[in-house]
C-alpha cells in the first residue's frame, strides 16, 4: 500500500511541474514508511547509507516543498524542534507536553469532523479555508507513570 500512496504522491510533484529526483523519492518513501515523526537530522542519519552525500539543506528544501504541496505536515515538538509527518491518511496528533512524543490518532469519522470544523470556521470568520492541522496536548502513558499522574490528580 505504501508504494501506491507514494506513487500517487509523486504524481502530485509531477502535476506541479516538479521533477521527481532520487532525493525527493527516497525522502518521501522514508516518510511514508516510518511513522516516527522524524527531524531533519533523523532523516539524514537514516538515509546516509543509501545517499551518503545527502545534506541537511537538501532535506530541508525537499521537506519545505512537500509541506507547501500539503504532502507533509510540519510539527513543532514540545522541545521546540521541528519534526515532519507524511499525511497519507487523515489523522491528528497527540503530543506529550513532558517528553515531546508525537502520536498519530486516526478514527473513521475524522475526515467528517475536519470538514465540519472548516465549514464552521468559514461561517464564523468569513475565511476561505485552505486546510487545517489539529494537535492535542497532554501527558503520554509513559510520562503519566513516570510522574505518577492520573486523571484523579488533574483538575
Amino acid at each position: 500500500m505504501t508504494t501506491d500512496v507514494t506513487d500517487q504522491t509523486l504524481q502530485v510533484l509531477k502535476d506541479h511541474g516538479l521533477r521527481v529526483t532520487p532525493q525527493r523519492h527516497i525522502i518521501l518513501s522514508y516518510l511514508a514508511s516510518h511513522h516516527n515523526h522524524p527531524s531533519v537530522e533523523m532523516i539524514r542519519v537514516a538515509l546516509s547509507r543509501k545517499l551518503p552525500n545527502l545534506g541537511a539543506a537538501t532535506i530541508y528544501n525537499t521537506l519545505n516543498t512537500f509541506v507547501d504541496l500539503g504532502i507533509v505536515v510540519e510539527l513543532q515538538n514540545g522541545d521546540g524542534s521541528t519534526h515532519y509527518d507524511y499525511f497519507g491518511t487523515p489523522h491528528y496528533h497527540a503530543i506529550c507536553t513532558n517528553c515531546g512524543r508525537i502520536t498519530d490518532v486516526t478514527y473513521p469519522d475524522f475526515s467528517q469532523v475536519e470538514r465540519k470544523l472548516e465549514a464552521k470556521t468559514a461561517e464564523l470568520t468569513g475565511y476561505l479555508i485552505s486546510g487545517n492541522h489539529m494537535e492535542v496536548y497532554g501527558l503520554c502513558p509513559d510520562c503519566q507513570k513516570k510522574l505518577r499522574v492520573n486523571k484523579e490528580n488533574i483538575k
